[in-house]
């Protein structure tokens, strides 16, 4: 896996227009964070791609298990960092407003970690189910993981509404659903596994388990309790393309 370049990177450019468009002041502490720091390893990556991205091999077989902490903060080319960093502020700007940034903060980097252990949990399975080794050697990376889980928080902490997935007007629910099928349609390239992994790791904490055994793990940590949370950070709006 080698990244894609195509002289000027044109989606790092509209990434930083949009950026503007919102206006830095209007992106909370860890939304903008997150962001910066994934498009800092775009432009200065710790390591080539083969040597980030997780997959059963190099992550399990391997114990190379930085690549856990790598892989969601590298992207293949600029088109894959800016349709990932522009749903990510779309969300994390609706969620780190609802739950407050040191909540938020603390579900980023557990997301992180958790979706790439999944991740290869689900690539496991397939290569057993299938008899097919090759599913322990796919390699992903990118952040579109932890993006579907945040969709899976948004639409929990912000019930109701709809949403439009390639003309098709669906609850937002159930749209993450349809998006796992219509992304990997459009982009057979796409990890569908690493959605997947993104949508029950969501899921894991709406329904409670890992969001009891967060709680469980930061002890007397204020900010699982609405009274301790920021809110109202951002009032504007904007939108986002469709992505993750």
């Amino acid at each position: 896996m080698q990244r894609r370049r195509r002289g000027v990177d044109v989606g790092l450019i509209l990434l930083l227009s949009q950026v503007f468009q919102v206006g830095l002041e209007n992106i909370p502490p860890v939304t903008l964070g997150t962001l910066a720091l994934n498009v800092f390893l775009f432009l200065k990556p710790l390591k080539p791609l083969l040597k980030v991205c997780i997959s059963v091999d190099q992550g399990y077989y391997q114990k190379d298990w930085q690549r856990l902490l790598l892989a969601p903060v590298h992207h293949a080319d600029d088109w894959h960092l800016y349709f990932n960093m522009v749903s990510l502020l779309w969300k994390g700007i609706k969620l780190e407003r609802k739950l407050g940034s040191v909540l938020f903060g603390y579900i980023i980097a557990v997301f992180s970690v958790l979706i790439g252990i999944v991740y290869m949990v689900l690539e496991f399975a397939l290569a057993g189910l299938l008899n097919d080794s090759s599913y322990k050697m796919n390699c992903a990376v990118g952040f579109s993981g932890v993006l579907f889980a945040l969709k899976v928080l948004n639409n929990h902490y912000h019930p109701g509404g709809t949403s439009n997935i390639m003309g098709i007007r669906v609850s937002s629910r159930y749209a993450c659903w349809l998006e796992l099928v219509a992304i990997h349609l459009c982009s057979p390239g796409t990890s569908f596994a690493g959605h997947l992994a993104g949508i029950l790791v969501g899921l894991m904490y709406t329904l409670g388990p890992l969001k009891m055994l967060m709680k469980a793990i930061a002890g007397d940590f204020p900010y699982f309790n609405d009274s301790a949370r920021q809110r109202d950070y951002y009032s504007g709006s904007f939108n986002s393309p469709a992505s993750a």
